[in-house]
């Protein structure tokens, strides 16, 4: 993908005067202190979480299903605090693509089994759909010396897209791959040595789905992860990002002992079962603000009633 064009200040943007100007804003953001930026996330959570109201819905029902022993008020404030951080990682995108590279790599502390992604054996890595999923690619693209394979999601808006594609691709020249293209880019960049970073965790509907056990509710969920492992002969290696006061603590988790098996339900199953382990450690940074049980298996109902 090439980088972003200038746009000379006579010519209306492409994509329209306030994406522009939010591209503008969240440029300057870059050069600010990082407590500034996240006392702004604060605020802007605090906004969303007030105005957002379908989001709020959606985020306060996934809450009551993932942990119903849990009281109104204690879901109600976990929910305040999830649109907080919600609203500080997205904020955090702009010295994370803009800032100069020594302060990114400064507020990005990558830990754990980082020998799991040396080597040539082909490696899939488990990033699950925590609010700094984006610090965690950033992460390994920008310490460790080797290419990654990722899966991009094209915008609808050109600006936006240009902007989030030439941050994604900032360090260690990845490779990306677009959702359109399908399996088969994929496959034969995990075949070539490149590590795919896959976000397999969200509810797309039922097509390449199973329904298992999230949380104890049937969820529809993809069985991406076992079956890139199985077609590529790759091991899975979970990456957790965690954001911190300091910027994100990114962990890479040894890989997966005999997995992925024959059997793609029980791998998916297990997928699930690992991922609950994850957001036990940090509740609120998980994306509750998906329809994460959308799909239901059949006969049942919507989960979501007046939720459009």
């Amino acid at each position: 993908m090439s980088a972003e064009p200038s746009v000379p200040s006579h010519q209306k943007p492409p994509g329209g005067l306030a994406n522009w100007l939010g591209l503008a804003a969240m440029r300057l953001l870059a050069h600010l202190p990082l407590p500034w930026i996240r006392a702004l996330g604060w605020l802007l959570g605090q906004v969303l979480h007030t105005v957002a109201r379908r989001r709020r819905t959606i985020a306060r029902t996934n809450w009551s299903l993932c942990f119903p022993g849990q009281s109104v008020a204690q879901r109600d404030a976990a929910i305040r605090r999830h649109f907080v951080y919600f609203a500080q990682a997205w904020l955090d995108r702009s010295w994370l693509w803009e800032a100069a590279p020594d302060v990114v790599r400064r507020r990005l502390l990558l830990k754990g089994d980082l020998g799991a992604l040396e080597g040539g054996q082909p490696t899939v890595m488990f990033a699950p759909h925590f609010v700094g999923m984006d610090a965690g690619w950033t992460a390994i693209t920008a310490h460790l010396p080797r290419r990654f394979c990722g899966i991009y999601a094209e915008q609808l808006n050109p600006d936006v897209d240009r902007w989030m594609a030439r941050g994604r691709q900032r360090f260690g020249d990845p490779h990306i791959v677009a959702m359109r293209q399908g399996l088969k880019p994929l496959v034969s960049a995990l075949r070539d040595g490149l590590p795919l970073y896959l976000l397999p965790d969200m509810d797309y509907g039922t097509r390449d789905s199973v329904f298992v056990p999230f949380f104890g509710v049937s969820t529809a969920t993809l069985t991406s992860l076992s079956r890139f492992a199985r077609l590529s002969r790759a091991r899975v290696v979970p990456v957790v990002s965690r954001l911190t006061p300091g910027g994100y603590e990114v962990v890479v988790h040894p890989a997966w002992e005999a997995y992925p098996t024959a059997d793609v339900e029980a791998d998916t199953a297990l997928m699930n079962r690992r991922l609950e382990d994850f957001i036990a450690g940090m509740p609120e940074q998980y994306y509750w603000v998906h329809k994460r049980f959308k799909s239901r298996p059949p006969g049942e109902a919507s989960l979501y009633d007046g939720v459009r």
